[in-house]
């Protein structure tokens, strides 16, 4: 059963997901290094054997974990109306929280806050943009534990404030459908996926991939070229990141029993010939509610490498599948 991730992310590929999984075919052991909102994954048209995914960014990590093992306190932390004053508090409680949840996410494999996850998709639910609990922002709590704006110092912490999002009565975690009864249903999906936190590199290797079989691989890292992107989105180095993701995948592109997809935009990445480019237009997406109105998502483009099966391939493929299924007689 396909699913909805549960709130808005910032480049997302929920549009580009069939595609990828019409290349990807039947794999039997799937890899996700920067899973994000997931919209790949949850839209896995069907879905076996091994599934293991993983965010740098412990918010995202413990997001997934409290879903998958604690659905019913996540869903009741997330259930909040949209309130600007709460969006502020919540989001410095986060970001001071950020560097603990990282460490205790790594150092154990079940861990996981209910109360972070649901006030982190709240809040970003909540939020206009990119950015939120990035903490990159001038403002922090003084002594008294008021909000202050303060002058930004290298390696210091702070959020942004802003006007929470008042357009179709709210964003993400509140909007499409019952929470709890989405929740379990995504809870039910995440039952036997491996969810890790950390350095995208730590489940890329033949442990993790190729050695259990037919593998495949979805490569979203933070984009070299963030043109016309907010400055804020990202909370990691992502020219260096995008490059190294790059460099992996070439350097695996030929094996035959890995299936990788590496996504940019139309000019970043110099893929090998054997390598196929797919352009797909994400459209405005999520940035539009910041006005940022650009023409990114004209330029999207995911790479496939020469294991995964061609749009021509794959339908030849279904053809033969429906041939020889038995007929009934006339």
């Amino acid at each position: 059963m396909k699913l909805d991730a549960p709130f808005p992310y910032f480049g997302g590929k929920r549009k580009a997901a069939a595609e990828v999984w019409q290349r990807f075919g039947d794999a039997s052991n799937y890899v996700e290094p920067f899973f994000g909102s997931g919209a790949v994954l949850l839209g896995r048209p069907e879905f076996s054997g091994n599934e293991t995914i993983n965010d740098l960014d412990g918010f995202v990590a413990n997001f997934w974990r409290s879903i998958k093992l604690s659905p019913e306190a996540t869903a009741e932390w997330a259930d909040n109306p949209v309130n600007e004053t709460d969006l502020h508090a919540r989001h410095v409680w986060l970001v001071q929280r950020r560097e603990s949840l990282s460490a205790a996410l790594e150092g154990a494999p079940d861990y996981h806050d209910p109360k972070i996850a649901g006030w982190w998709a709240w809040g970003l639910s909540c939020w206009i943009g990119g950015g939120f609990c990035s903490g990159r922002g001038p403002w922090w709590p003084d002594a008294d534990g008021k909000l202050v704006r303060r002058d930004k110092l290298a390696g210091d912490l702070g959020v942004n404030r802003q006007r929470v999002h008042l357009g179709n009565n709210g964003q993400g975690v509140n909007r499409t459908r019952p929470l709890l009864q989405w929740f379990e249903a995504l809870s039910e999906r995440l039952r036997r996926v491996r969810v890790c936190s950390g350095d995208w590199e730590r489940v890329c290797g033949p442990s993790v991939t190729h050695k259990h079989g037919m593998t495949a691989v979805f490569l979203d890292p933070p984009y070299a070229d963030a043109a016309n992107r907010d400055p804020d989105l990202y909370a990691v180095d992502s020219l260096s990141v995008a490059h190294a993701v790059r460099k992996w995948a070439i350097a695996n592109g030929d094996n035959p029993m890995m299936r990788i997809a590496l996504c940019g935009y139309d000019g970043e990445h110099e893929m090998p010939p054997t390598w196929d480019a797919h352009g797909w237009d994400a459209g405005t997406g999520y940035g539009s509610q910041a006005d940022e109105r650009t023409e990114n998502g004209k330029r999207e483009r995911i790479w496939f490498s020469p294991a995964c099966l061609g749009a021509r391939q794959q339908g030849l493929f279904d053809a033969m599948k429906r041939d020889i299924r038995p007929r009934n007689p006339a």
